[in-house]
């Protein structure tokens, strides 16, 4: 099997032992966050100050994918892009042709229960000020192996091609901006903030905090909504564009937790942002974990599709109605045949 520059650009930094370059990285992120200066107004409006704004206006025309939860998991992530279908297309494939768009929402940091052994080794290197920092190491070599994907997504496919923000976005482990510090299985928002002031220096983390800010909150598509959480209270348009003055807004988008949202807040969303729409639409989120292929919320119009244990997309096709039993599916980790295929095994 040939395959692209783009594609083995993937796979190396899969296949990499160690976290990326902090130098490579500050000018990845830069190249993003002048690729957000530049997105189409029509796609992503501007707000009050010309900066982009908070909401994706999806092309009606083609399908879309809706990855959840992403939380380190490269193999994730590359099973979506590379695994060839029956006919030998590839998500990858389809980018590039423009016959896709790919929706990731939000939480691409902080691997979680999969690798709970590893964070409370990691907390011996965090109280010792990483002198010695093998498993953080390997944690952000995951994490920003990650980040580096998406970022190489977002310059390669503008506008097919969008991560939004969730809570676990939070470089700085700040209280503030819509943002809480983080704390789970470890204190992985200090753990982490540490070891990038470390390793990586101030010039990195003042370019992702940029980034992070730039992140848009919610996505308009034909027939459905998506973002990172639940939304927590009714958000109109001007709100979400101008999230930058709204902290609220961002924290009602990417920290709900269940049964905490405003009643009816999902359906003046879809009544606000789908119109005409609203009535057959839906509205999909991550963040709070599921234990299935998905679970309904808010008289069944909120679906949530965060299986930290699987790996599950909604697959979207704008020329018919949604139905749930088709298009949310459970795809296979195919990192192995990718790899085999890669290296012609």
């Amino acid at each position: 099997m040939i395959y692209t520059r783009f594609e083995k650009e993937l796979i190396d930094i899969y296949e990499r032992d160690h976290p990326p370059d902090a130098s490579h990285m500050i000018r990845l992120i830069e190249e993003t966050n002048n690729q957000f200066t530049r997105e189409d107004p029509l796609i992503r409006p501007r707000d009050n100050e010309g900066l982009p704004g908070g909401i994706i206006y999806l092309n009606r025309v083609l399908p879309s994918i809706l990855v959840p939860d992403i939380h380190a998991r490269m193999d994730f992530l590359l099973s979506v892009l590379l695994r060839r279908d029956d006919d030998g297309t590839s998500v990858l494939d389809r980018l590039f042709k423009n016959e896709i768009q790919l929706i990731c929402l939000g939480d691409g940091m902080h691997s979680e229960g999969r690798a709970y052994d590893r964070w409370n080794a990691a907390v011996g290197e965090f109280v010792n000020n990483y002198r010695e920092h093998r498993n953080m190491d390997d944690e952000m070599r995951e994490s920003l192996g990650v980040m580096e994907i998406v970022m190489r997504l977002k310059t390669e496919f503008p506008e097919n091609f969008h991560f939004l923000k969730g809570n676990h976005e939070n470089i700085t482990n700040e209280e503030g901006n819509g943002n809480h510090p983080y704390i789970k299985y470890a204190f992985e928002g200090n753990m982490v903030s540490s070891y990038l002031e470390l390793f990586y220096g101030p010039d990195f983390i003042s370019s992702y905090y940029q980034f992070e800010r730039n992140l848009p909150l919610l996505v308009a598509g034909n027939g459905f909504l998506a973002s990172h959480a639940e939304p927590a209270g009714h958000y109109s348009r001007e709100e979400i564009i101008n999230y930058r003055a709204h902290p609220a807004v961002v924290e009602g988008l990417t920290w709900t937790d269940n049964d905490a949202a405003e009643y009816g807040s999902v359906a003046f969303m879809m009544a606000e942002h789908l119109g005409i729409d609203a009535g057959s639409g839906l509205y999909f989120g991550g963040h709070r974990p599921i234990d299935s292929l998905y679970e309904k919320r808010a008289d069944g119009k909120y679906i949530q599709i965060n299986n930290p244990d699987k790996f599950i997309i909604a697959k979207i096709d704008p020329m018919r109605n949604i139905k749930l039993e088709e298009d949310i599916m459970e795809i296979d980790n195919s990192i192995s045949q990718i790899l085999d295929d890669y290296y012609g095994l």
